[in-house]
């Protein structure tokens, strides 16, 4: 139990760090494709020092290398949707559609984990479902920002489940190196399929070479190694439950960064507040049906 309650805590810490990476999606002059390409080759050299340096296994069987790389194409596609999402609309948009990640994963993890599914964690996403219903509904200027953060969400969901099967394996280390890896290749081949490297790849300022450095190795080569380290103790729902508090850091922040220009109706904060009152209430539930079997 101590064990639970100190990755809890660490989750919690993770997710503010999430949350500073929309902020830092905004001040990065590039597109999403191209932020995504830099984020995820400075996390895969980082998490590979860090392998040599710590002395963590790096050799995988084929099989698991296929699947590291597999998933490691489903983080590279949130990434590049969620930044893109953020482009489009706004870092509150984004970060709100991003707590339909719990609905998702509520219905992924049973069918992927082979657990029985639970009528809790519907009864959230559903109430998750009706709050974005409510942003849209005051925002429909952003209507494909909202379809593309929801697209974000679920392939969070995807790949938080996944790597909850592949944890029991392999080290967190390896796995998130690999999966680096997986992602930098898939972004790679996009990049040259469509001639970027030849005429469109935008070399970073120095301003975006700071942040850039800054998203790789601490908001993604730390958070994402430290994100799967906790699904040793914790269930998938648990950890995608908790991050989708990312929408209430980031959101604070980027008032603080941006002020006036993340100013949405008061429709949007309606439906924001059902969706993180939502998240926040299933803890309490599940604990108080807990102290009921118990008890």
């Amino acid at each position: 139990m101590k064990k639970e309650t100190g990755d809890l805590i660490q989750l919690h810490f993770i997710v503010f760090i999430y949350g500073f990476t929309a902020i830092l999606g905004r001040l990065i002059y590039l597109e999403a494709i191209q932020l995504v390409w830099y984020r995820m080759i400075i996390a895969f050299i980082t998490l590979g020092a860090m392998l040599l340096i710590l002395k963590r296994p790096i050799k995988v069987s084929k099989i698991n290398l296929l699947k590291l790389i597999g998933v490691g194409f489903i983080v590279a596609m949130h990434w590049v949707t969620f930044f893109h999402a953020i482009k489009i609309s706004t870092i509150s948009i984004a970060l709100g559609c991003l707590a339909t990640t719990t609905l998702f994963t509520s219905i992924l993890e049973p069918i992927i984990l082979k657990r029985p599914f639970s009528g809790l964690e519907v009864v959230i996403g559903v109430l998750i479902i009706i709050g974005l219903y409510i942003v849209l509904q005051f925002e429909p200027d952003h209507f494909w920002g909202i379809v593309t953060g929801i697209t974000s969400a679920f392939l969070v969901a995807l790949f938080t489940v996944l790597n909850k099967r592949l944890i029991s394996r392999m080290h967190p280390t390896t796995i998130s190196f690999y999966e680096m890896g997986g992602g930098f290749i898939a972004v790679t081949i996009y990049l040259w399929a469509t001639n970027t490297f030849s005429t469109g790849l935008t070399i970073p300022t120095s301003s975006d070479w700071f942040y850039l450095l800054l998203l790789g190795v601490v908001c993604t080569a730390y958070a994402f190694m430290a994100s799967v380290k906790v699904m040793q103790s914790l269930s998938a729902y648990t950890v995608v439950l908790t991050t989708n508090l990312e929408p209430l850091y980031g959101i604070v922040m980027a008032f603080i960064f941006f002020g006036e220009s993340e100013r949405m109706s008061s429709g949007v904060y309606v439906g924001t507040r059902l969706i993180l009152g939502s998240v926040l209430l299933y803890p309490i539930i599940k604990r108080r049906r807990r102290r009921k079997r118990i008890a």
